[in-house]
């Protein structure tokens, strides 16, 4: 198969699949996603992440759950499309930003520097530019939840409603919040609860600032 090939084989399975993490580990066994851009993707399987927040284990692992979870979520979406290729390259950016410090790890700016690899990867591909502006918006904005809802420095409200639909940066936070190990009842309704309110506060911000 040639790159163009596996580019479309993984979108429709990442459209239409109720676990597109089957074939993408396939295509990782398989030596598929071995080559630049796709090894962008295969690389996160090297990143190690705080066991704290992600019993799961790596990079790559965490982003399968969340692709999966997407799959439960993407007929929500206004573009299931964008939608599911930003919860595939959402952590990519972890890869070059994840460091020990202080004993703990941690991937500083991985969203932003991540977000500008997703428009490397999908401008390799030609695609189109909407699109490729859309998913780098999701991938760009994707933290904002964790740090709205605990009133982090890191937040902007303002700078990402000019760039996602909140609908979709909601659908994207309740994907990649959901998409971690070890979650039992009482987590899986506190997440939801905690995403639920961070819609609830960017929707009443733009309200305001209408």
């Amino acid at each position: 198969m040639n790159e163009k090939e596996i580019f479309l084989n993984i979108e429709e399975r990442l459209i239409s699949d109720d676990k597109p993490s089957i074939y993408l580990e396939n295509a990782l066994k398989n030596h598929n996603l071995d080559n630049y851009p796709f090894s962008m993707i295969s690389d996160l399987r090297d990143v190690d992440q705080n066991p704290k927040f992600h019993p799961e284990g790596n990079v790559f692992v965490h982003t399968m759950m969340v692709i999966d979870q997407g799959a439960v979520n993407r007929e929500r979406s206004r573009d299931k499309r964008v939608f599911m290729w930003a919860l595939l390259l959402h952590d990519i950016g972890k890869k070059p930003t994840t460091k020990l410090r202080k004993g703990r790890l941690t991937s500083y700016n991985h969203d932003s520097i991540g977000a500008e690899m997703a428009r490397e990867f999908l401008t390799y591909f030609n695609m189109e530019e909407n699109f490729i502006d859309e998913v780098r918006g999701l991938v760009r904005w994707h933290m904002q939840s964790l740090f709205v809802t605990k009133d982090m420095k890191f937040q902007n409200i303002g700078d990402m409603l000019r760039d996602v639909d909140i609908n979709e940066i909601f659908l994207v936070s309740i994907s990649d919040r959901l998409g971690r190990g070890n979650l039992d009842h009482i987590e899986i309704n506190k997440t939801k609860e905690e995403v639920r309110k961070f819609k609830e506060k960017i929707t009443d911000f733009k309200r305001k600032n209408k």
